[in-house]
């Protein structure tokens, strides 16, 4: 009599980092040859816990040193509060439960939310990883997916059709700690519409299909130059990480070699205990230096490695990829080129960062932001300021946009001299950025004008800055207008929606005398007039306000 196990074979598909372009992860599948063992397993918790431990075993034959992903049932966890057997596997396999991420799948109707709760719990305390399978197609509460606080949430590729889905399951993630990943990418297409939604790993048949042994190459599309730039107070450290080689404490150098000389892309090793903390990292270059040396193989190689290994260079998982530079400024410039450990709360590794992968990333996002700023004042133009808008009405904060520019700016440069307005625009940009606090955005958008997007509430300071400075070119007196459209959450969909909003506003400022501010609120008639005279302005020959029209 045939058992389950004498059909059943395993395929792996990896996990891609879409920043780096490495491969972060093998997922390991269950292909039944007959029979339906899965729809066995969602009815079996045991089978299924088994299943999860034979996938192990089949990864770990294939003597890959990728951290592995291991799908099971919510209801199986929920049953049996804990996967003893597979803590069991992972650890007679010589591997550590932090390299395991456990891929939490639907579905979650009639499990009792309680109970799985407290079995990811005591998972989590012996180390292993949470991944929330199947979100956006799948029957997953928003609340239980918050109480889970997952290390990874998936996402199913239909939601690449809804980019406000992915961007807002993103920010979500953010406030979890958690990364995006987006499952079953097919195209370049899907796979442009993840990166720019936010998404930092993704699984497909574009990178590579799940094959019987680990793929060697996945095919990873070059980033867009459309792709947003990084922020500016920098990009998460978990978006660069990549698998680290780790080895026990008591490792010798003779093992350290080994890794080394069967793995060329292996930049260092990690020397770890028995909970995953990092003790010593060896770099590549300067062991096998040691190692190659007269007598060297003598010398070391029985030896424990520690004695050849440095202090662990290490962030935490909430670290930015500045912070990392931060780190690797510190000490001899001998390491400059040593990989980072990555550790998360309780101190355990849960990867590596390379000097490369951030050195090109930050030089990319500065080359992007270099290419979209004004000559003149150096101020990002009106795409990075509308496309930040559209990200605060995404997120459902309020705001308050703000159009300023220079009165009658044609007659100063006609009676002053471009030289002179070119200086007048300079000072005026300074004076924007200077005042401004908090998250607010300045952007300068052509001639004269300004773009301020910020909280309602840093208006006040900003404007007693800008307007109650007395403004000059070529001796002459010049004044400012503003407009401001104050957007609560819902009251616009879109930055084309906010600038329609605020072109009445613009032409009601203009008509005052002096300098002038005029305030009213998306979707609510009239306007309020905080500064500037009653009265028509002064009629400019050939001179007509623009409108708002980005």
């Amino acid at each position: 009599m045939h058992s389950w196990t004498d059909t059943l074979r395993f395929a792996f598909q990896p996990v891609v980092n879409l920043r780096t372009g490495v491969v972060a992860a093998l997922e390991t599948l269950a292909r039944p040859e007959t029979g339906d063992i899965l729809a066995e397993a969602r009815r079996d918790p045991e089978l299924d816990a088994r299943l999860a431990v034979s996938a192990l075993r089949t990864a770990t034959r294939q003597e890959t040193m990728l951290p592995l992903h291991l799908n099971v049932f919510a209801a199986t966890l929920a049953d049996l509060g804990g996967l003893t057997p597979l803590y069991d596997a992972v650890r007679a396999a010589g591997r550590m439960p932090w390299e395991v991420t456990l891929d939490v799948v639907p579905p979650y109707t009639h499990v009792p939310q309680p109970a799985l709760l407290e079995a990811v719990a005591s998972l989590r305390a012996q180390g292993f990883r949470i991944s929330a399978d199947g979100i956006g197609d799948g029957d997953v509460p928003l609340r239980l997916l918050t109480d889970l606080s997952p290390d990874l949430v998936k996402l199913d590729a239909s939601l690449l059709a809804r980019p406000a889905a992915v961007r807002a399951m993103r920010t979500l993630c953010e406030e979890l700690g958690a990364l995006v990943a987006v499952e079953g990418v097919e195209t370049e297409l899907q796979c442009a519409v993840a990166v720019s939604a936010g998404a930092q790993l993704a699984q497909g048949e574009l990178f590579a299909p799940p094959a019987r042994i680990p793929a060697a190459d996945v095919y990873v599309p070059p980033r867009s130059p459309g792709v947003p730039a990084v922020p500016r107070s920098g990009p998460s450290v978990l978006e660069f990480v990549r698998p680290a080689a780790v080895l026990p404490v008591t490792a010798s150098a003779g093992q350290v070699r080994a890794l080394l000389t069967g793995s060329p892309d292996v930049s260092g090793v990690l020397l770890v205990d028995h909970a995953g903390r990092p003790v010593r990292s060896v770099h590549r270059s300067r062991f096998l230096l040691s190692m190659s040396g007269r007598y060297g193989h003598a010398l070391y190689a029985d030896r424990p490695a520690v004695k050849l290994g440095d202090a662990p260079r290490a962030v935490g998982v909430a670290a930015t990829a500045w912070e990392v530079l931060d780190v690797l400024a510190v000490g001899g410039r001998d390491r400059t080129s040593d990989d980072v450990a990555v550790v998360d709360a309780q101190g355990r590794c849960v990867g590596v960062v390379r000097l490369a992968d951030l050195v090109r990333a930050l030089a990319e996002s500065r080359v992007e932001e270099a290419a979209g700023l004004n000559p003149l004042t150096r101020l990002p133009g009106s795409d990075a300021i509308t496309g930040e808008v559209d990200r605060w009405i995404e997120d459902g904060r309020p705001f308050a946009l703000s159009w300023l520019d220079i009165d009658h700016f044609k007659q100063v440069n006609d009676g002053a001299g471009f030289a002179a307005g070119d200086e007048l625009i300079r000072s005026v940009g300074q004076a924007l950025q200077q005042a401004v606090v908090g998250h607010a955005r300045v952007g300068h958008i052509g001639g004269d004008d300004f773009l301020v997007l910020a909280e309602e509430e840093a208006l006040d300071p900003l404007v007693g800055t800008v307007l109650d400075a007395h403004w000059s070119a070529g001796g002459r007196p010049v004044t400012l207008s503003l407009a401001t459209v104050v957007c609560a959450p819902g009251s616009v969909g879109d930055h084309r929606q906010a600038a329609a909003q605020l072109a009445p506003l613009k032409k009601a400022a203009k008509a005052l005398r002096g300098a002038s501010w005029v305030l009213g609120r998306a979707g609510l008639p009239g306007h309020e007039v905080r500064r500037g005279g009653a009265g028509a302005a002064p009629a400019q020959a050939g001179y007509a306000a623009a409108e708002p029209g980005w």
